[in-house]
């Protein structure tokens, strides 16, 4: 076993022409929310692909010695949000 077996997905580098993303602060919008899909947790930035009260969205968590900040994207009817998620792991979307 390699440790390239503990890795989750990582993004694919940014292509020209990608869609920003619009990532505003994190939010207690919602009392439970299930985490579907992440990135690796081995860089500084990490994603997840979220849903909750019928909507999904992506955190985004940034990580330094000082601090860690946490966005979202909007929230988004799922099959959106998930175009979106795709876009974002295919280096479409940052």
């Amino acid at each position: 076993m390699s440790t390239s077996d503990f890795h989750s997905a990582h993004l694919k580098p940014a292509k020209n022409g990608l869609t920003k993303i619009s990532w505003s602060a994190s939010t207690d919008r919602a009392v439970s929310i299930r985490v579907r899909s992440h990135t690796c947790g081995c860089i500084p930035t990490s994603y997840e692909l979220c849903e909750a009260a019928g909507l999904a969205f992506i955190r985004r968590t940034v990580r330094s010695s000082a601090s860690t900040h946490v966005s979202e994207s909007p929230w988004l009817q799922r099959a959106a949000a998930i175009k979106l998620w795709t876009a974002l792991l295919e280096g479409w979307a940052r």
